[in-house]
């Protein structure tokens, strides 16, 4: 969506109300991205304003979404709704010239006098999502063997030691039976 802010900038209102909604499409091959795998069964909800005081734009949105997304550990779908905010100076490009682009990033730039918001929203929702969704904080996840969701119950799989673990559980064992014949010896 591109906001009309020309009747702002020439000092016609104070405030612009925004409310709208924005449908995030994450691209099902771009597995590097936060948003890989994840489904959004509504479109995002945009609430907030623009407020210029005395030629300084100050943006306040308050964003929501619904999201279903694979357990990082189980890969059972997770639902929850994900809530963040959005506060940028809002200004025309012209002002902003000589800037440097990490300070160009705080501030939401208006083109020939619209201000696209979808770009800016999305790019927000990328950096912003949870990197790791889990079904609940102590998930068990998957057995790496055969697989079984070990929430469910434990599975028939024999427990395999890594083969650069054995000198360490050698190590183990022997101050095990150490500890064990000091008990016996102290009875």
């Amino acid at each position: 969506m591109k906001l009309d802010l020309r009747a702002m900038l020439a000092g016609e209102c104070r405030t612009l109300t925004i409310d709208y909604t924005l449908t995030p499409e994450p691209d099902p091959d771009d597995r590097t991205s936060t948003l890989w795998g994840v489904r959004f069964p509504s479109p995002m909800e945009v609430k907030g304003e623009i407020v210029n005081t005395a030629g300084y734009m100050r943006m306040c949105l308050n964003l929501s979404l619904d999201y279903v997304a694979p357990c990082a550990r189980c890969l059972t779908d997770v639902s929850g709704n994900f809530t963040f905010s959005l506060e940028k100076t809002v200004a025309p490009r012209n002002l902003l010239e000589g800037l440097g682009e990490d300070v160009l990033d705080d501030y939401a730039i208006i083109e020939d006098g619209f201000l696209d918001m979808d770009e800016q929203l999305l790019e927000l929702l990328e950096m912003e999502f949870p990197r790791k969704i889990l079904c609940r904080e102590d998930c068990k996840g998957l057995c790496p063997h055969c697989g079984k969701n070990l929430n469910d119950g434990s599975c028939d799989c024999k427990e395999e030691l890594d083969p650069r673990m054995a000198p360490l559980a050698k190590i183990l064992a022997e101050m095990k039976a150490n500890e064990q014949n000091s008990n016996n010896e102290n009875k």
